[in-house]
């Protein structure tokens, strides 16, 4: 690992992993023993590394499951979770999302945004709802160093300042938001890929059918190909940007959240983006005005 100057055996590469994602919760003050922690998980390599590791350290951490319709792949995937939630002897709260919507593929061809944007949107919207429903802390999910990186470069290159405000890795809760944290964040794709393998976590290997097209997968290459060149780059872009650059879009505000007036969540307009999209499909009747 030349971007930590570090060369260490798979036991000591474990023991490491672990004492620096432990190093990682206290540095932004993420969560204590006393949170309730729900765990994103979709079956893959992050989510249930993280999941795994967060156990092991003694933090009460469940797990969440939003199933989202796309064929054999999401059933592959609940497979993986429930099976690794019985390993672990945790609880994983599960939800199928053809069950008050419908699945990603349908949904697609009925809304002007993509696959990726459209799944994006409904996770943060169940993960919120969920946890809430259910009592928990704070959420967390499995981005790694390379998600955060290539993120941060994509909403640079597009001056994205609304994303920049929020581009940290714990957001404290808000407005009706919980919690949320990313405790992988210091740790490169390859990095939790080989924890999981050496903790022989069986995750699920294939990629969501709809990340070909995804543009994360374009910045991720541009900064693989920078970071050939000069290691170390990844870490030094992201972290320098936590300490150089985010405290001057951290206050700045992009519009406030109000209560959704038919499902509560908070949302930028009277009525959030998931009940509109329902609507769309005839899943809910909006409220109207006076009505």
């Amino acid at each position: 690992m030349p971007h930590h100057r570090l060369a260490l055996c798979k036991e000591d590469f474990l023991s490491w992993f672990e004492r620096y994602t432990e190093r990682t919760i206290k540095e932004f003050r993420m969560f204590s023993k006393e949170d309730k922690v729900l765990v994103a998980v979709s079956g893959g390599k992050d989510s249930l590394a993280l999941w795994y590791v967060l156990r092991k350290l003694g933090y009460r951490a469940d797990g969440f499951y939003l199933h989202l319709g796309i064929g054999e792949y999401s059933e592959r995937s609940k497979e993986k979770v429930e099976k690794f939630a019985n390993s672990l002897g945790a609880k994983v709260i599960i939800k199928d999302l053809k069950e008050e919507l419908v699945g990603i593929p349908e949904l697609e061809k009925v809304t002007s945004r993509s696959a990726c944007s459209v799944c994006g949107m409904l996770k943060r919207y169940n993960f919120n709802k969920v946890a809430k429903e259910h009592g928990y802390t704070v959420v967390v999910t499995g981005h790694n160093l390379d998600d955060e990186a290539s993120s941060l470069l994509a909403n640079v290159v597009n001056w994205n300042t609304k994303y920049l405000g929020r581009k940290y890795p714990v957001l404290e809760e808000e407005e009706g938001f919980v919690r949320k944290a990313k405790p992988f964040c210091k740790f490169t794709e390859k990095e939790t890929a080989l924890y999981a393998l050496l903790r022989g976590i069986d995750f699920i290997e294939e990629e969501c059918p709809y990340s070909e097209d995804a543009t994360s997968i374009f910045f991720k290459e541009i900064l693989n190909r920078i970071e050939e060149k000069f290691p170390g780059t990844k870490m030094k872009f992201y972290l320098e940007y936590l300490r150089k650059v985010y405290p001057k879009f951290r206050e700045r505000k992009e519009g406030k959240v109000q209560p959704c007036k038919v499902c509560g969540e908070p949302s930028p307009a009277e009525v959030c983006p998931v009940c509109k999209l329902k609507e769309r499909i005839g899943g809910v009747k909006i409220i109207k005005d006076g009505a």
